[in-house]
């Protein structure tokens, strides 16, 4: 038999969750990254528990203002064209997938999961005693146009279906909020039961440190092939090989480059998020505030002000885009009117598939390997439920909500 009973493939917040359940349940598991844990895209993301983001990347609007998106100075997207000529399958795959009615279907899936999100995710962050990172006063969304305001009623309207509760602001009510925005506003959402993470790389890191406590292994090093058998999976993780009943694909971007795994013959591309930081400036909001038309989020946080998000299609090892950079440092000045130079920058790399729902379930390879990868701008909020979802795969137990949209081998 095995020494360890599972690996976990992956440090990130999916990762470290993944593996802190599993140890929780009294199972021997070894946790493998090459890199800190919580240091990669977890640590640099919007910081949002966004329980009500269900509506994908993958929308109508995509296809209808396609050229504009691509080509304007002032675009939350930006598309690589070397990138796409070499990914054509992937590109026609995200764009079917904005059709309106498979948009809705995508939006059911996420929301789905989304409704079990904080029952995943708060078990741990009591066992990691994590309470003081999380702060709750729900996330405002803001429109500085009224033909943007008037462009997501639908989404509106469709969260409403799902049960997503929400509170429409007018202008003054959103000023009252938040009275350090000093961007033109047409109307606002409040979404009530959103939290958000004073530093999300501290909550990986206490997940982790707790993970440890009760007697997780970690290995530094990158998992680089998995051969399974009929009595377990051999792993290579540097130059050391090791024994392990199951293996859990929890990498991310990267999971595509684990050999014999079955990720490498996914879908999986990445979307490359950004944000800038303005150590100092936390308090100009007192919780996230998302601007629609300019596609990011601002967070208060530990750090600072950090002003996160924007879409760029481009190769994994593709350089710093710093026209990103720029767009979100110039936006943000328009939507505070005074901010200073930003302290720092960063690029990050969200694990997306062209439908844009996540990959949980065993691979086609074996069942000794599952997959848990390819949540794009959703893995802190759905780190929790995904490792709670992977527990239960592990042991045999059905989870109690539907998981087989997310599939490995569903229609992409």
């Amino acid at each position: 038999m095995p020494d360890i009973d599972i690996i976990v493939a992956g440090a990130g917040i999916v990762g470290t969750s993944t593996a802190l359940w599993l140890q929780m349940r009294g199972h021997k598991v070894m946790l493998i990254d090459p890199n800190p844990p919580g240091s990669g895209t977890s640590s640099g993301n919007a910081c949002t528990l966004a329980t009500y983001a269900c509506m994908p990347v993958n929308s109508p609007s995509v296809l209808t203002g396609l050229f504009s998106l691509m080509t304007s100075p002032d675009s939350p997207l930006s598309i690589s064209y070397l990138h796409a000529l070499k990914n054509p399958r992937w590109m026609l795959s995200f764009l079917a997938n904005c059709r309106a009615s498979r948009s809705r279907e995508i939006a059911g899936h996420l929301a789905s999961i989304l409704a079990h999100a904080d029952a995943g995710l708060n078990p741990l962050i009591a066992e990691a005693q994590a309470e003081d990172l999380v702060v709750d006063r729900g996330q405002i969304t803001v429109w500085s146009t009224a033909s943007g305001a008037a462009g997501d009623q639908a989404s509106l309207a469709l969260r409403k279906s799902f049960g997503i509760p929400f509170t429409e602001l007018t202008r003054d009510e959103v000023r009252d909020m938040e009275p350090g925005l000093a961007l033109p506003i047409e109307k606002g959402v409040h979404y009530p039961e959103a939290r958000h993470i004073r530093d999300p790389e501290e909550l990986v890191r206490r997940f982790h440190a707790r993970f440890t406590v009760l007697g997780g292994q970690t290995l530094v090093a990158p998992v680089t092939s998995t051969r399974a058998d009929a009595v377990g999976v051999t792993v290579t993780a540097g130059d050391t090989v090791i024994r392990a009943g199951r293996v859990i694909i929890a990498a991310g971007a990267f999971s595509k480059q684990i050999n014999g795994s079955g990720a490498e013959r996914l879908p999986l591309s990445v979307e490359r998020g950004y944000h800038v930081l303005y150590a100092g400036e936390a308090h100009r909001i007192s919780r996230p505030v998302g601007w629609s038309e300019g596609g990011f989020y601002a967070v208060p946080m530990a750090k600072g002000l950090r002003l996160a998000g924007t879409v760029e299609i481009a190769a994994l090892d593709a350089p710093k885009n710093h026209g990103r950079i720029n767009y979100i440092a110039r936006k943000g000045a328009e939507m505070f009117g005074d901010l200073p130079p930003p302290t720092s920058d960063w690029l990050g790399f969200r694990p997306s598939m062209p439908d844009a729902l996540p990959v949980i379930g065993p691979s086609d390879v074996s069942d000794r390997i599952i997959h848990a990868f390819g949540h794009q701008h959703l893995g802190l909020t759905l780190g929790g439920i995904t490792g709670r979802i992977v527990a239960d795969m592990v042991e045999g137990r059905q989870p109690n909500l539907e998981v087989n949209a997310f599939r490995p081998q569903r229609r992409y």
